[in-house]
């Protein structure tokens, strides 16, 4: 079913869904206590409201035969046995009873660890049980597929319950959107209102997650609004999972709004709001909400960090940079991966190679990502040998190289020059089945309009695979620009005229090539043509860091630059 359809089929099930809102609230009903059975009720004292089916009891105790079981001794194996594990050849053996805390360990290890097989074997062993048809373990199971990835085998469990409650119809739904399969995870939200079962506040998180993942803001708009008709709109998973739904779609306004009305915060909804301004650039914005974050007693995470440094890095902020990297370091936070990535790219950007050098060599397993952060870095100041110093010791390392890995030292090769080097990588792409991408032709024609080789660069334009783009056609312009070449320009600018008549970057560049050649009258001609189209010349901007903040400049045709 396609969103749009979804979108005004959705409508009236939200209607008709919210006058039975009042089952949330009914002391006795199975929607208010899903996860406790009749058969449950008296040994497990669990909450019946966990939005991922956490099973409690974590620590070591005895079963009801009185053993205690340790908790390696969960998903210990066993050799020569039937299930292949340790406690379930005991309960065959009638060693230990079977019981509701012991399945429930196990399910739960299996979960946390992703350990699919296990999981299989003890889900068979469950439907042999006094325990095949309790509606805790059947959600459990769901959950624990959903979490190690099998969605068909989830969704199997699923359909062949004879009876579903909220958590089983949330654990799907969340187990979708977590595998990055958010149209299916909308889809199964309208059948759950289609079979009238009211969803709690974890569902409708999950259901906001999915929509903010697919950028699918129409939905989300509906399921915000349905969320008021149950109640559950201040919830603080709720509204955590609106402020990023509103972010990931780009409306920070109304991610604002959400945020501002939210009576709790904590600091997942911190996070979604600061990065969300970190994702559109807006740097200053989110340092301010870190700022207040700060100062209303909400601890940073990982995650915050990770957004903050990546504002910096946006905006050049080197001084708050380094302020919040020390303050990441007096708060105790140790230096991990994709957090580490965030922080070596903000020190490159913002003009520190120096330490961008330090954060990379303290990483103590660097991955792909690490090393493409430290490749750009090199490539922006201009260290074309450094860069491919480095790719050779990530090959070395083992890393295998992406597409990125090779557009990173592609640019440092055409940055500096290194003609044979940058020649030699983009034939190294194929021995990694890696098809080159648009950026990696522009990268090349760069290359070689930057050695002065014009004509190869045209002959590489026309042995392209695919079809030039105006990216490419500009990339010879701008060398023709520095070679002073009018001809080839002339033709090059016409392409990009035709593939992108709005863009006023290459009329400007063959006006200023027929001005440096003296040709006046040609550049005023050019001048003219986009003053008729309607094509006017964008400001440019930059960021000048003074003391404690950071301010942009504008600067226009005139050449004058002013503080904005």
């Amino acid at each position: 079913m396609e969103y749009t359809k979804m979108c005004c089929f959705i409508q009236p099930l939200m209607k008709r869904i919210a006058l039975t809102s009042h089952l949330l609230h009914a002391p006795n009903s199975l929607v208010s206590l899903p996860f406790i059975t009749s058969s449950q009720s008296s040994n497990l004292a669990c909450p019946a409201s966990s939005s991922d089916l956490d099973i409690c009891d974590d620590g070591e105790g005895p079963t009801a035969s009185g053993i205690i079981i340790q908790d390696k001794d969960l998903l210990r194996k066993s050799k020569g046995s039937r299930h292949g594990l340790y406690l379930l050849d005991l309960m065959d053996e009638e060693k230990i009873r079977p019981d509701v805390q012991t399945y429930s360990r196990m399910l739960k290890k299996c979960t946390k660890m992703e350990r699919l097989t296990e999981g299989r074997i003890l889900h068979a062993h469950i439907m042999k049980s006094k325990f095949k048809n309790d509606l805790f373990f059947k959600n459990s199971i769901i959950n624990m597929y959903a979490k190690c990835g099998s969605l068909e085998e989830a969704h199997q469990a699923f359909n062949n319950m004879p009876l579903r409650d909220v958590v089983s119809w949330t654990a799907l739904i969340t187990g979708y959107s977590q595998n990055d399969r958010y149209e299916e995870a909308v889809m199964l939200f309208v059948e759950m209102l289609r079979h009238q079962i009211v969803p709690n506040q974890f569902t409708i998180a999950s259901v906001l997650r999915a929509c903010a993942s697919a950028a699918n803001v129409c939905m989300g708009k509906q399921v915000h609004s349905f969320s008021f008709r149950i109640h559950c709109n201040t919830d603080v998973y709720v509204g955590s999972a609106l402020v990023d739904m509103y972010a990931r779609c780009g409306d920070m306004n109304c991610a604002h709004v959400v945020f501002d009305g939210m009576p709790e915060r904590n600091e997942v909804s911190w996070n979604a709001l600061i990065a969300g301004y970190a994702r559109k650039g807006e740097g200053e914005n989110a340092l301010e909400q870190f700022w207040k974050m700060q100062q209303a007693g909400v601890e940073a995470t990982h995650f915050t960090y990770s957004s903050v440094f990546s504002a910096c890095a946006s905006i050049g902020a080197l001084e708050q940079g380094k302020w919040v990297h020390a303050h990441m370091i007096k708060t105790g936070h140790k230096l991990i991966a994709f957090m580490g990535n965030t922080l070596l790219d903000m020190y490159a950007k913002s003009g520190s190679i120096e330490d961008a050098r330090k954060v990379f060599d303290r990483l103590s397993n660097a991955e792909v990502v690490s090393w493409n952060s430290m490749l750009t870095g090199c490539a922006q100041h201009g260290l074309g040998k450094e860069a491919v110093r480095r790719f050779e010791d990530m090959l070395q390392s083992g890393v295998v190289p992406n597409e990125v890995s090779f557009l990173c030292v592609l640019t440092a090769c055409s940055h500096a020059g290194l003609l044979s080097e940058g020649k030699h990588y983009f034939e190294l792409m194929k021995k990694y089945e890696i098809e080159p991408l648009i950026e990696h032709y522009v990268t090349m024609i760069d290359l070689y309009g930057r050695a002065g080789l014009l004509d190869q660069a045209e002959q590489f334009i026309k042995d392209m695979p695919i079809k030039p783009t105006a990216a490419v056609w500009g990339a010879l312009l701008g060398a023709c620009r520095m070679h002073g070449n009018i001809e080839l320009g002339k033709y090059a600018a016409e392409r990009v005229f035709e593939l992108d008549h709005l863009d006023s970057g290459p009329p400007v560049i063959l006006s200023n090539i027929y001005a440096s050649a003296g040709r006046y009258k040609e550049a005023a001609r050019v001048r003219k043509m986009m003053k008729d189209v309607g094509v006017k010349k964008e400001p440019a901007y930059s960021w000048v860091e003074i003391e404690s903040s950071v301010a942009p400049t504008c600067q226009g045709e005139g050449g004058k630059a002013a503080m904005s």
